[in-house]
């Protein structure tokens, strides 16, 4: 183990100029188109959740409306 401990270790170099390999206005431009899509997704997302919602609630009502004439009309002929 005595004979690696003397070794010493590399540095590094960097052979690639850091200027190319960002990802300059493209890559942003790119970030900023799926940021906006991502969000008018979850926009109609909702949207969609709540027509649904709401149209269960209706339904729902309806059906309570029905049940309720229904039984005013076995009242009326049991009468």
């Amino acid at each position: 183990m005595l004979p690696f401990a003397d070794t010493p270790m590399p540095t590094p170099t960097s052979t690639v100029n850091p200027d190319l390999v960002t990802p300059g206005f493209v890559g942003f431009a790119i970030v900023v188109v799926l940021v906006v899509a991502v969000i008018l997704l979850i926009w109609d997302m909702n949207r969609r959740i709540r027509r649904v919602r709401y149209r269960e609630e209706v339904r729902e009502e309806l059906d309570a409306e029905e049940a309720a004439a229904r039984e005013a009309q076995q009242d009326d002929k049991d009468a």
